[in-house]
């Protein structure tokens, strides 16, 4: 799984990221601090962080550069969004740069993009204890293999791609069947079913009401 680590000292949008990356299917450790963060860099190996500039004690430019001897991508998540601000960062060798506020989307698909840019793949999706193998293009249930349909493991796939986001019965028939007419959503309701009982997510795959699915961990 990859590993992610996020030096933030903003406890609450720290959480926010946390439980955004968590969600997407990636091993995500924090640090409130940059010598909290310089620390678990010394324990701990990461293919990507996730850090502001402004925190205590040790500065993000700082860290930086210590990060760098590891050779990990860097993304600068900050307030700073003056264009001096984002010239040093990039001179310095940043990878990319996010300015708050942000939409948590943008920061998935910004982090999926530079981990790819790097060669790493997020192929494990999890909820409870289903566990999707995106390359292996197995399906896991407690540690036992599942057979599922083409359609159903792509079904699950998209789901789990978005886990949390609440889907459309409409952007779900055309993301599986590829069909942009307004399809036969019905035979999209027969293959969450079949979902439903052989993965046992009764609880974490649930109907919004006139829009469509979402796939989230049991409360």
């Amino acid at each position: 799984m990859i590993r992610i680590l996020v030096v933030e000292d903003d406890r609450d949008i720290s959480a926010l990221i946390q439980l955004a990356l968590k969600n997407a299917g990636y091993d995500v450790f924090a640090a409130f601090d940059g010598q909290e963060g310089a620390n678990l860099l010394e324990t701990q190996k990461f293919e990507l962080c996730l850090l502001d500039i402004m925190l205590p004690q040790i500065s993000g430019y700082e860290l930086f550069s210590y990060i760098n001897e590891y050779s990990i991508p860097v993304i600068f998540i900050t307030a700073r969004g003056e264009l001096d601000d984002k010239r040093k960062a990039f001179r310095m060798g940043a990878d990319d740069y996010i300015v708050k506020p942000f939409e948590i989307e943008e920061l998935l698909l910004r982090t999926e993009n530079i981990l790819r840019l790097h060669g790493y793949k997020n192929n494990l999706l999890r909820v409870g204890d289903v566990e999707l193998d995106a390359e292996a293009h197995i399906v896991r249930k407690a540690g036992r293999e599942i057979t599922l349909t083409p359609k159903e493991f792509e079904l699950l796939h998209f789901l789990l791609r978005n886990k949390g986001v609440a889907l459309s019965r409409f952007a779900l028939y055309e993301r599986v069947w590829n069909d942009g007419e307004s399809g036969d959503t019905r035979t999209l309701d027969i293959h969450i079913t079949r979902l439903r009982k052989k993965l046992g997510l009764e609880n974490e795959i649930t109907t919004v009401h006139k829009l469509g699915y979402i796939i989230r961990e049991k409360t």
